[in-house]
């Protein structure tokens, strides 16, 4: 059984259903990535954001039909995605509401057809919505926060508060297309892709010692603040794993401080 059992969790989620005749053109005006080019069955991860840029709510979009869509957010921003889309809605002929499901984790396995793609963990994973796979080994939260951190996700509460620009966040890579047509943000969000640099990023770090630092904790570089913790973890092998902004004149390989500990910047794959 140890063998074939799935490695899976619960994860916690909102649920926002958008349906009706135009529910596809309507999603492809308000959110970030090219809803036009999901085939019923497919997912893709996509932002909500201000008309300058900032991050309302991330999501993941899965179309479920033809004219049938369920955004997946976190619990605490599904009434402010619905809310949000629903004064937008106007004369639109799409239904707009909050849904009640069930999403199970799956880790470490390619996502089978018709399965939400999960791109947090830095691993092939999906969603099951409303099933559970027969066989299955749960995973505690400690290990699941280890390998958001590792994979560089930001989270609601602590990398999001909705002040940063998704570019910051690193979330232009995978959630934003730059070929489709325009929605809330779209011209800021591109003038900083194609003719800006951003001002900090985030980055994974490896705290020296085994206390957790407390969130917005200071990074120095030379006595200089350089940057803010934002989350952290115990790590068996560095210490403590964590997530930071920091800003984009300070060297990926230079060593910061944290009230007197050391800290070091992981490079991970992909960097």
């Amino acid at each position: 059984m140890p063998g074939t059992a799935l490695r899976v969790a619960r994860r916690p989620r909102g649920f926002v259903g958008v349906k009706g005749p135009e529910a596809e053109a309507y999603l492809q005006r308000m959110v970030s990535n090219d809803i036009e080019a999901l085939a019923p069955g497919d997912s893709c991860d996509a932002l909500l954001l201000t008309p300058k840029g900032r991050v309302i709510a991330p999501m993941t979009v899965w179309r479920r039909g033809e004219d049938d869509y369920l955004l997946l957010t976190e619990p605490d921003l599904a009434t402010r995605l619905r809310d949000t889309l629903v004064r937008s809605r106007f004369a639109t002929k799409v239904e707009i509401a909050l849904e009640s499901h069930v999403s199970t984790l799956v880790l470490g396995r390619e996502a089978p057809p018709g399965a939400v793609v999960n791109r947090d963990y830095g691993l092939s994973a999906y969603e099951l919505v409303d099933d559970q796979p027969p066989d299955w080994m749960e995973i505690d939260e400690h290990e699941l926060e280890r390998l958001r951190i590792r994979a560089r996700t930001p989270r609601h509460g602590r990398e999001l508060d909705g002040r940063e620009l998704p570019a910051e966040a690193g979330l232009d890579e995978r959630s934003i297309s730059f070929t489709k047509g325009c929605y809330p943000g779209q011209e800021p969000v591109a003038r900083l892709h194609y003719r800006g640099r951003t001002n900090r990023s985030l980055r994974v770090l490896a705290v020296d010692g085994r206390e957790v630092p407390e969130a917005d904790a200071e990074l120095t570089l030379d006595g200089k603040v350089v940057g803010r913790v934002t989350s952290s973890v115990p790590d068996p092998e560095v210490g403590v794993l964590a997530l930071a902004y920091v800003r984009n004149e300070v060297p990926p390989d230079a060593e910061l401080e944290l009230e007197g500990r050391v800290v070091t910047q992981l490079q991970l794959e992909g960097d």
